[in-house]
């Protein structure tokens, strides 16, 4: 996953370990959102489509219902962005 990548590079530039944490529990959050899909919240802004967030940490996890068993990560982003333009 391309978004996963540039944060580890990001933490990494000052600390490796701390990326390799932040990077792997994200991973993990996202395989529990494939067993269950709808633990994440609505994200109300888009009425359209089941889109539903979560979050790790300091990030937001986006992702789309495709169905009961499956979801679609739309991305993960720093908790400080606007993230709505990146979704529609």
């Amino acid at each position: 996953m391309r978004c996963l990548e540039g944060i580890h590079a990001y933490i990494s530039s000052n600390n490796p370990a701390a990326a390799s944490n932040v990077v792997r529990g994200i991973y993990e959050k996202v395989q529990l959102l494939r067993e269950h899909p709808r633990l994440g919240q609505r994200y109300e802004p888009i009425a359209e489509r089941e889109v539903r967030e979560t979050s790790y940490g300091h990030y937001r996890i986006a992702y789309l219902i495709v169905d009961e068993k499956g979801i679609e990560v739309l991305g993960v982003f720093h908790g400080s962005m606007d993230i709505e333009r990146h979704l529609r």
